[in-house]
């Protein structure tokens, strides 16, 4: 049995101010339509299926034309996550139901027009209901209702009801037509005995056989089949409704030409680019077969680099969770996240970080993990911000563990910090960068990100990156061929693309085979040794991750103390370092440049003036020795003036498909 049907609640109609006039609402229409087609288009009945991306769109278009009735079906509720796209969605409607909003945003166009809404979207036993007298079917499924959508084409073509689809593929439009008499739905995508993934597929390669939006998805780890998420702007979204408004003016007049399936049209703005095909047989098309089985293979290997959907606190989860929350990705080295949260407050919170090596370098004194202190507090700082608090920190010991008493205080004067969005963004980018200079604007924004306390020195002329190169290159070398080394890289070096800890292989910057061949390597200390050091792969690894990279790059830099220091620096220096580390990298990341920092030459430096004895005693400390002096001549200081070293540009290419993330706060703070 059929559903009821519900009607309009009168009640909640638009009142019809006595001034409406159909006539004068629409009178610009004319010309491009005749007196007599608008009113053919006044008494046509259009039914849409889904009012979110498109099919909202679809009914404020159509309203606009002046077409007078309208079924339209929806189930959902407008969310925060559909306001880039949904023409619908906005803050006064989060929460309400879509069909309800669009219908009520529809007759504010034409208080005459009638509309009937099905609430509980369209289903098999309501979709002659749906269908029930109307002249034109559009389309405004989600892109993964496939069963629903394949059958109310089916019933289209039974009763002879032109239908369109008229999707937002990238940033365009792709639209097929299917009439009456002409190729059904089943025959052009062939969805019968195809798997969920394949009817996706077979959807998506049907709407565009040519592909024009592959070439710009900027980041295929947003492309998710299997949790049915997949990248949509609200431009193509409007594009779609334009095109929808010209195809059923099309249909409904009789006028202009309509191509209907197998032709397929594809419009994209982005590559400036309209096309028009046709897929003769169908879904039986042997090219069109094997555009679907290879991107199946595609989809199925974006499956293995999807980006993870982060566990999100509740909107009720206090304030200092909140702030934790963010802390989490502060940068550390090799993300070792060697820091634990106790909550002693509401507002107060013990820190302690770990000093012993860990992911570090085994042979380091934990100097990283004192600057990894900074860069979280700084992060602390930043993220309590948009909270109106301010904070305070004071160290409670240095070792073994050095703890940091955290509070937070309501603060009238502190606005929410501009660098606060770009605590999660900001990463590592290990690959080539654009040699483009930086501005002296660029130059003093970063200057100011670090504070009065430092300052930075730019090396931006062809020597100078060749000299940093050459000394990112000794540093390359050295810790590729120790064994202190392979036990970190062994044990830090992931590949999944977005570890929790660790570091993803295809994000250092080596090429597929090396990154292949690298557990293997670091499996065992003699292969490490003999590839390494003797058959020239440290060699092989330092061309690629330090010569090709160090060149090609607007600078590098070095942020320093303004004069050296009568002893050796102290934590406090350190955490200070890693304050002002971490502003400089938020603020790059703010006005769109990425950077690669560069640990190991300080390191090496300070372990060569340290006397520190490696397990390969005499090679490897003569390396150390000669990077503590090629250190000094490139950067023209030591290492203990020097707080943050690294080289800087703008982005080469889209951005590196894995990065690391972090792990959960629940796990950092035991609750």
């Amino acid at each position: 049995m059929a559903l009821a049907l519900k009607q309009p609640d009168v009640t909640r109609e638009v009142p019809i101010d006595s001034k409406f006039d159909y006539g004068r609402a629409f009178v610009r229409n004319l010309g491009w339509v005749t007196e007599r087609e608008q009113q053919i288009l006044r008494q046509s009945r259009v039914a849409i299926a889904g009012m979110g991306g498109v099919g909202g769109s679809h009914l404020l278009s159509l309203a606009r034309l002046g077409i007078g009735h309208f079924h339209i079906a929806d189930f959902d509720t407008f969310d925060i996550a559909n306001f880039n796209r949904q023409i619908g969605a906005t803050v006064s409607s989060a929460g309400r139901p879509k069909a309800e909003v669009l219908a009520a945003m529809a007759r504010d166009i034409n208080p005459e027009a009638e509309i009937r809404i099905f609430d509980e979207g369209v289903t098999e036993d309501n979709i002659d209901a749906f269908l029930d007298g109307v002249d034109l079917f559009v389309d405004g499924f989600d892109f993964f209702v496939l069963d629903m959508r394949a059958k109310v084409f089916a019933r289209c073509h039974e009763l002879g009801i032109p239908g369109l689809i008229i999707a937002p593929l990238g940033m365009g439009a792709a639209y097929l037509n299917f009439m009456p008499g002409g190729m059904s739905f089943e025959e052009y995508f062939g969805f019968d005995g195809a798997s969920e993934d394949m009817k996706a597929i077979k959807f998506l390669i049907g709407l565009g056989p040519k592909g024009l939006h592959r070439s710009y998805l900027i980041d295929p780890s947003r492309v998710d089949f299997a949790n049915r998420r997949v990248p949509s702007t609200g431009m193509s979204c409007f594009i779609c409704s334009g095109v929808a408004g010209v195809e059923a003016l099309k249909v409904l007049l009789g006028r202009g030409r309509v191509r209907p399936v197998p032709c397929y049209q594809h419009f994209d703005p982005y590559r400036e680019t309209w096309v028009r095909g046709r897929v003769p047989g169908g879904r039986r098309n042997p090219l069109q077969r094997l555009k679907c089985r290879l991107a199946y293979m595609t989809v199925k290997a974006f499956e293995s680099r999807a980006r993870p959907a982060e566990e999100e606190l509740p909107e009720d989860a206090p304030v200092l969770r909140r702030i934790l929350n963010e802390a989490r990705w502060a940068p550390s080295g090799d993300n070792s996240q060697p820091w634990a949260f106790e909550i002693t407050g509401e507002l107060a919170v013990r820190v302690a970080i770990d000093r012993e090596p860990g992911n570090v370098y085994q042979f380091d004194d934990g100097r990283p993990n004192v600057v990894a202190a900074g860069c979280l507090l700084e992060t602390m700082a930043v993220a309590a911000s948009c909270f109106g608090l301010s904070m305070e920190w004071e160290m409670a010991a240095e070792a073994p563990q050095l703890l940091l008493d955290v509070t937070f205080h309501s603060d009238s004067d502190i606005a929410p910090d501009p660098l606060a969005p770009f605590i999660p963004l900001r990463s590592v980018d290990r690959r080539p960068y654009r040699q483009a200079p930086l501005t002296e604007a660029e130059k003093a924004a970063l200057d100011a990100a670090v504070g009065p306390e430092f300052v930075v020195h730019w090396y931006e002329a062809r020597a100078e990156r060749q000299a940093h190169a050459r000394l990112n290159g000794l540093a390359t070398r050295l810790r590729l061929s120790i064994p202190e080394c392979r036990r970190v890289h062994r044990d830090v070096v992931r590949q999944e693309a977005f570890p929790r800890e660790g570091m993803p292989a295809k994000s250092i910057g080596l090429d597929p085979l090396t990154t292949r061949l690298m557990p293997w390597v670091n499996g065992a200390w003699w292969r490490t040794k003999l590839l390494n050091r003797y058959l020239g792969g440290a060699w092989f690894a330092s061309l690629q991750l330090d010569y090709r990279t160090g060149m090609a790059c607007a600078a590098h830099f070095a942020v320093t103390w303004p004069e050296p220091p009568d002893t050796s620096r102290s934590p406090g220096d350190w955490i200070a370092a890693g304050r002002a580390m971490q502003r400089f990298w938020l603020e790059a990341e703010r006005i769109g440049l990425v950077l690669q920092p560069s640990f190991a030459p300080s390191c090496f430096a300070q372990l060569a003036g340290s006397g520190e004895v490696f397990s390969s005693a005499g090679w490897a400390s003569k390396q150390a020795a000669a990077i503590a002096e090629r250190f000094q001549e490139t950067v023209g200081a030591g290492e203990t003036a020097v707080a943050f070293l690294g080289r800087i540009g703008f982005p080469k290419s889209a951005p590196v498909p894995s990065r690391s993330r972090r792990r959960p706060l629940r796990d950092l703070s035991g609750t």
